[in-house]
């Protein structure tokens, strides 16, 4: 269930997320200007900000200042658009389409996409680190932490790396929600807790209880996008739809069935906000995005 001014919250935090990226990527026509304008292009004007929204959602459970964090959030929007650089690149997904427009290889070219997605992610370790988002600096070396660690092998890189090898294989539901751990669910929870950083000290349960929030949300997510993989447009989703038929790739429509997908992301959902019972009317932002994952149509 959203609230009425859910909209306006969301459209607040993507509007302060375009300042602060455009603000933190080099200017554009800035030397070496072809791999600044397409970083730019990558990165600026586009995409739901589910990630950044998630940062901004769980700062609320510690009253964190906006100013914290819309760099912990952009740090994190960097990492997730070079990895959809990389993804689009013909050696991996080789798609044409990403947020309505061309990908970057289309664009400019596959050396300056392959670059662009290298210089996005050392970008978001220079935004995670140039000032202070923490009460203690030691909380700080834990953020930079957890977001390489959800972007490495054991995250994000790796679950690309199974995707890749399941191409025309069947995977059992726990390996398939392995894989997408991995592959999607390890930024989804890296942002929510890089938010909890941000503020008042939080207790360690409690904490777990949001990064279990955080996995149930991210597989979540997952489930959905496979749905509307099969049942909305390319036009809607702003990438091509229908790629993972195409492509022979396991997902939840293709194991589950498509009604069986559906209830299994409602499921999720319901799960996530057993999550957040003990959090009271701070973590109403959190149960707004999480049914918005749910519910998305594109």
């Amino acid at each position: 269930m959203q609230s009425a001014d859910f909209p306006s919250w969301t459209h607040a935090v993507q509007q302060r997320l375009e300042h602060t990226l455009a603000e933190v990527l080099p200017t554009a026509g800035q030397l070496p200007q072809k791999l600044h304008d397409a970083m730019r292009y990558a990165v600026l004007g586009g995409g739901k900000r589910v990630r950044p929204l998630l940062v901004f959602a769980a700062g609320e459970l510690v009253s964190a200042p906006p100013e914290r964090l819309q760099y912990a959030a952009a740090a994190v929007e960097l990492i997730h658009a070079y990895s959809l650089v990389h993804d689009d690149l013909p050696c991996m997904d080789d798609d044409t389409l990403r947020r309505g427009k061309p990908t970057v290889h289309i664009e400019f070219d596959e050396a300056t996409a392959l670059l662009a997605g290298d210089a996005l992610q050392t970008a978001a370790f220079s935004v995670l680190a140039a000032q202070p988002l923490c009460v203690e600096p030691a909380d700080q070396l834990t953020m930079i932490k957890l977001l390489a660690d959800a972007s490495g092998s054991f995250g994000m890189a790796g679950g690309q790396a199974i995707d890749l090898d399941s191409v025309g294989r069947s995977l059992t539901l726990p390996e398939l929600e392995t894989m997408h751990i991995l592959k999607t669910g390890a930024l989804i929870r890296a942002s929510t807790l890089l938010g909890s950083y941000c503020g008042e000290p939080m207790a360690e349960a409690a904490r777990q209880r949001l990064d279990r929030f955080a996995k149930l949300v991210g597989l979540a997510f997952q489930v959905v996008d496979d749905i509307l993989d099969v049942e909305a447009d390319s036009a809607t989703l702003g990438k091509t739809a229908g790629k993972d038929a195409a492509h022979d790739k396991p997902t939840y429509v293709s194991l589950l069935g498509l009604k069986e997908a559906k209830r299994r992301a409602a499921e999720l959902e319901a799960e996530a906000l057993d999550c957040l019972s003990d959090f009271g009317q701070r973590a109403t932002r959190l149960r707004e995005l999480a049914a918005f994952i749910v519910q998305r149509t594109f």
